[in-house]
């Protein structure tokens, strides 16, 4: 069943930019993710899960309006099967003909199934954001003020802020010009206006793994970390041929230089 969440972004947001002014940046968990450091890769399984734990929890709400669905195939990625791919995208429900405008069909004056081809759709539900590049839209780690340390020994952090977020729930509940505010840890100012959405076992997974809630904030965090850089594996590789040219273009300039100065420098030798 989708949880319908309860957003008041404009009182959130003010009550988020008074604190962080003031500071108060929230407390972010340093979670060990699969696809972190220079070697570190996407975990499929794990993926999957965070498409389903979105797909059956978040989708109600939030939007992936810049993710293809066809992606979904890639390798990288969740990596699911054409067929099974396929049969995903058909299923998906589409109810907000406003914000997809794209899938509207005015011969047949309604919405026309999803297809491979098309994104993921968008917001339908007013306030909520779209989770797209939530994962690279906000920082887990901060400071020392103005030097980026901590960002350049731990990344950005938004991951790991995603996952603080969903298990900062304090369960204290108030109410501020008629909308509720409940408790949270990772969040400016220690109180949001979204609803707790995950509280642990609200999906079973096909590979048996743990649905506590700390294991489903994990990877719907990884899941969100790939819709937001889907070819990070690329990325890596390319980074690591070009080091590698890089290297043995550095040895041979080195080697041609010695080469050439050689006689020069013997020359000057011999007349000292």
């Amino acid at each position: 069943m989708l949880k319908k969440l309860s957003l008041s972004v404009v009182l959130a947001t003010g009550i988020a930019t008074s604190a962080f002014a003031a500071g108060d940046a929230g407390h972010t968990h340093d979670v060990d993710f699969s696809f972190e450091g220079p070697f570190g890769t996407y975990d499929q399984n794990q993926l999957q899960r965070g498409l389903k734990i979105y797909t059956e929890v978040c989708a109600g709400c939030h939007g992936l309006k810049f993710v293809p669905m066809r992606t979904l195939a890639d390798e990288g990625g969740p990596h699911l099967p054409e067929e099974q791919m396929k049969a995903y995208v058909e299923q998906f429900s589409v109810n907000d003909e406003g914000a997809n405008q794209h899938l509207y069909d005015p011969e047949l004056d309604e919405l026309r199934p999803l297809k491979p081809t098309d994104h993921f759709p968008a917001n339908n539900s007013q306030g909520a954001p779209d989770l797209s590049l939530m994962a690279k839209a906000r920082a887990g780690f901060h400071g020392p003020y103005g030097t980026g340390i901590s960002q350049f020994i731990n990344g950005i952090g938004g991951p790991e802020y995603i996952y603080s977020l969903l298990v900062g729930y304090t369960g204290e509940e108030k109410e501020e010009a008629g909308v509720t505010l409940y408790e949270n840890t990772a969040f400016p100012g220690g109180w949001i206006s979204m609803a707790p959405p995950l509280y642990g076992e609200d999906v079973e997974f096909d590979d048996g793994h743990s649905n506590s809630l700390h294991h489903e904030a994990e990877d719907l965090a990884a899941f969100l970390m790939w819709t937001a850089e889907p070819k990070m594996a690329a990325r890596k590789q390319t980074g690591f041929v070009a080091v590698f040219f890089l290297t043995i273009l550095t040895v041979l300039l080195y080697l041609t230089n010695k080469r050439l100065w050689a006689p020069v420098k013997g020359k000057e030798q011999k007349e000292t």
